[in-house]
Order: C-alpha cells, then structure tokens, then sequence
C-alpha cells in the first residue's frame, strides 16, 4: 500500500479524529509553527474534515493523520500544503505529538511522503521550513539528506520575541538516488 509500511500508516482524515485535532490545533503552544492565530472552533473543524474529500489538485493542500499500526493510535499528521503544480513543488509540515516523539514516526512518515511526492505525483520538489530552535527536526532532515537552502530572519513571532526560519529542500532527483 502506497501511504503504508510495517509501522505507520498514513490516512485520510475520518470524523472520529475530530476531538484530537481540537486539541492539537488549540494547543497555543503549536499555534507558532503553524502558523496559527487563534482557536478553532469543533464546528469549523467538523467542517474542514468534511470538506477534507476533495482532490489535492483542487485544494492544493492535503492532510494525512499518522498512524502507528503496532497501537492503533493516531500520534501525528502530514500536511502538504502550497501546492503549486506549475513549479512542481509542494511545503511540507509535520507533527508528532509530544507524547509520541522520540519513535521515528516522524521519519517513517517522511518516507512515505516522500514516495507519494515524488513517485505518486511526480512532484519535482519538496520543501519544508523548520524554526531554528527546533534542532531535532532540523538533525533529522539534513539526516535524510534535505538541502539546507536559507534561512528567513525573525521570519515567525513566538512568546520570546522573533525567530528564525530555516529553509530546507529535496528534490526528486536526490530522492531517486537516495532511494
């Protein structure tokens, strides 16, 4: 199966992850690496899972919960997101909970983008930006050989003040040679 391996399965939205993606989206904490600004309400919610059926092409977006198939518990999402089939490239954004971190899903569930990217939708780039603080996704994407291309300064407002972007690349071509 395309959007699975041995640990993580990645899966389209289903009603039933309404409650933990009111909690993962109202977590303040997060509100700054995704871009975030205020709560969500469960009906606005409920009607982005509903409106979730529709095409990447159409939405130029799409989110993937994560899955760990050894529990059966949801531990994160995929979103690929700034979808633009012109420039063949697509943003990535990636989310472990906190209490699942540390258990490579992050990275199985990289690959498995990577494979849909790449091979599936023979995107030519994927592309992700990581806050400079944030040195265990950054360890793991240079690790997967992403290329570092830029940094975007006082790019994101946190609690703390302003801080920096890190801009990171794969390309299919990489990709294919890595693979």
């Amino acid at each position: 199966m395309l959007l699975e391996n041995e640990n993580i399965r990645l899966r389209a939205v289903e009603p039933e992850d309404l409650e933990r993606l009111y909690a993962w989206e109202n977590n303040p904490q997060l509100w700054s690496a995704g871009n975030t600004r205020n709560p969500y309400s469960r009906f606005v919610l409920r009607q982005y899972i509903v409106d979730s059926d529709k095409d990447i092409y159409e939405n130029k977006q799409l989110r993937l919960m994560i899955d760990s198939i050894k529990t059966g518990e949801t531990v994160g999402t995929v979103d690929l997101f700034d979808f633009d089939i012109h420039n063949s490239r697509i943003a990535l954004g990636l989310f472990v909970d906190a209490a699942s971190q540390g258990k490579g899903y992050a990275k199985k569930s990289l690959h498995l983008v990577e494979e849909y990217v790449f091979d599936y939708l023979k995107i030519n780039q994927l592309y992700c930006h990581i806050a400079e603080t944030n040195i265990p996704s950054m360890r793991m994407f240079e690790q997967e050989e992403y290329e570092k291309t830029g940094l975007l300064k006082d790019w994101i407002k946190t609690v703390n003040g302003f801080e920096n972007i890190v801009v990171f690349q794969q390309f299919k071509e990489i990709y294919l040679k890595r693979k």
